[in-house]
């Protein structure tokens, strides 16, 4: 069985009929599709969904979307369950995400969201009121 065998068929039934011509064609316009779609941003864009596909790590993100300023990291703890090392985990891979920025005030670490998490929240916040 071939990639396309599948998409043979549908194109049989959906057109009544199906060369290799039409094959040809409708994967060239796949590729095309394909390609608008943004391939060279999967990556990334894959990390920041991973980032927040974590119950901790999102009500963090939550949080200082909500606080609208810049919380420090011993500020967390209270609020989330889990202990310090966890907390800073998770803190590090939302900053490697590019959803936190991290700034050191002595020896205390402050952070904040980035436009990027806002963006994500506000779309989110949206999205909900459409089901």
């Amino acid at each position: 069985m071939s990639s396309t065998d599948r998409l043979e068929r549908y194109l049989e039934d959906d057109r009544g009929g199906c060369t290799d011509a039409d094959v040809s064609e409708r994967l060239a316009e796949l590729e095309e599709i394909d390609a608008a779609a943004g391939e060279s941003f999967l990556e990334t864009d894959v990390e920041v969904l991973s980032a927040l596909a974590n119950e901790t790590r999102y009500r963090i993100v939550r949080i200082l979307h909500a606080a609208g300023e810049e919380l420090c990291v011993c500020e967390f703890a209270p609020l989330l369950e889990g202990s310090d090392s966890a907390i800073s985990h998770a803190l590090s891979k939302l900053t490697d995400a590019g959803l936190l920025t991290r700034r050191k005030d002595g020896k205390w670490r402050k952070y904040r969201t980035t436009a990027r998490a806002n963006a994500l929240l506000v779309a989110l916040d949206g999205s909900r009121s459409i089901y």
